[in-house]
């Protein structure tokens, strides 16, 4: 027998077909509940999108420890070979809208939901291992340099390239963005990436900083200009396509994690800020260690309680992990956790996607929109004589010393520091193909500026980087700029 359809107070539902009516012809009635509770859920069906990451896809797998690495951080979920861990990952476009295309050159978001047995540890990262900006005051101008204009309702070039022009740390990411891994193929074809840096801390009190580098294994795919331009008039969806059907046909995607590890008092004489997210590691320096492998076996259910109900933030952190100096990644400990609060409510970490799987979550947390768990009669403040959850005293992670007045720093400078060295060793390991294309696809849209002085600011970054790189870039620009004027 068929379950009978009910209203959401669970009374029966006699027609879900026709409306209630005055007479066969007349207006219809304010009594239809039926009527009155579907047309209202309709209208309150979608919450606010992602102001950043609102086109995204996600699955569930599974994190196994593949390599000792107990020596460096006493997180539970890491701490021995064999040992596996419920994941949820999102990925995501940053730009475009809820409805944008797969296929278009934009960062990936990788963002990672470890539910471990000492709580649910998030690790929100890009499929770039640095970013356009290093200091969270200017996200917001960027992501309103990035979006529609208010005016014409398109991303304007003139936007997107006068912020750049203002932000010369901002070339290495260019540099990666418009190179031949700016539009990967799928989702599964591309590599994860912490970006930040983090810390890492032992059972003996020995703290490391901490660099997170997921590698598919499935090999690098990546699109070119014109395919992509073909994928997306064939299929928008394709990212979310491919990664549905690979897991449904028993295909099962996965990442092998490295990690850079670097001791803590190594950090303030390295010759990079080891905290400036513009910047890498190299890795001569300090070497990818291997630490699991990340699996996605399993398909959500529903995509919108899933996927898009998913709330990440990077302040949730389990004993052995934590955060560093590195601003953008103080900035995010905030951002994240308050714009869920935002989209999805107070009580979002209720939600079966967002709460803890292999424990519960016990604090004094209640009420507001939506509370599922209101613990019952139990207290509602701490300390209490009723046996209520205590406080541990044990520190996640190792305090940062700190020193100085407090005040507005720009980033303080090492050895190597400045906006233009790493964009130009990228470039210098660009094969002849890979760095004529890199020109191609930055000359093509910076060539649609409107401004001469924007134009000209740009084109002065990349000589900066690398001479070369600027005087092909120049010229590329010239050539389309003049040939739109003939």
């Amino acid at each position: 027998m068929s379950k009978i359809l009910t209203t959401e107070s669970g009374a029966p539902v006699a027609d879900n077909q026709n409306s209630a009516s005055a007479g066969e012809y007349g207006p219809l009635l304010i009594q239809d509940q039926q009527l009155l509770e579907k047309l209202a859920r309709f209208n309150r069906e979608r919450i606010p999108e992602r102001v950043v990451h609102a086109r995204g896809s996600g699955a569930y797998g599974y994190f196994e420890v593949t390599d000792e690495v107990a020596r460096y951080t006493r997180a539970g979920f890491l701490s021995e070979v064999g040992k596996r861990t419920e994941v949820f990952l999102r990925f995501s476009t940053v730009a475009g809208n809820l409805g944008a295309s797969d296929a278009v050159r934009d960062p990936r978001g990788f963002a990672v939901k470890f539910y471990t047995e000492e709580g649910n540890y998030d690790l929100v990262g890009n499929n770039t291992p640095v970013f356009f900006i290093k200091d969270p005051i200017k996200f917001p101008d960027f992501i309103h340099s990035q979006k529609r204009d208010p005016y014409t309702g398109v991303q304007e070039a003139d936007n997107v390239w006068d912020f750049w022009a203002h932000s010369p740390a901002s070339t290495h990411q260019i540099t990666w963005l418009f190179g031949d891994r700016g539009i990967p193929a799928s989702y599964r074809h591309m590599n994860g990436y912490g970006s930040h840096t983090y810390q890492w801390v032992n059972a003996d009190g020995d703290a490391y900083w901490v660099k997170y580098h997921f590698k598919t294994n499935q090999g690098i795919r990546c699109l070119d200009g014109a395919q992509a331009a073909e994928t997306v008039g064939g299929d928008a969806d394709s990212h979310q396509r491919d990664l549905h059907q690979a897991i449904e046909r028993g295909v099962f995607p996965s990442w092998t994690l490295y990690v850079q590890l670097m001791p803590v008092a190594e950090a303030a004489d390295y010759r990079f800020n080891p905290f400036d997210l513009t910047k890498v590691w190299p890795h001569i320096d300090y070497p990818l260690v291997k630490v699991g492998r990340l699996v996605l076996n399993r398909n959500p259910e529903n995509v919108f309680a899933e996927v898009e109900q998913a709330a990440f933030s990077p302040n949730n952190f389990v004993p052995g992990t934590g955060p560093s100096p590195d601003k953008m990644l103080q900035g995010r400990l905030f951002a994240y956790a308050d714009a869920q609060r935002y989209r999805l409510g107070v009580n979002h970490t209720q939600l079966p996607v967002n709460a803890p799987r292999a424990t519960e979550a016990a604090n004094y947390g209640r009420d507001g929109y939506m509370a599922a768990n209101s613990a019952g009669r139990g207290k509602n403040y701490e300390p209490n004589s009723y046996d209520g959850p205590a406080q541990t005293g044990d520190v996640l992670a190792t305090p940062v010393a700190v020193a100085g007045h407090t005040g507005t720093y720009t980033t303080p400078a090492h050895t190597k520091d400045d906006d233009f060295f790493q964009a130009g060793e990228l470039y210098r390991l660009m094969s002849a193909g890979e760095r004529t294309r890199l020109i191609d696809n930055i000359a093509g849209f910076l060539a649609q500026v409107s401004r001469d002085d924007v134009v000209e600011k740009n084109l002065a970054h990349f000589h900066a980087a690398d001479e070369e790189y600027g005087a092909r870039l120049a010229a590329a620009v010239a050539k389309l700029r003049a040939g739109d004027e003939s």
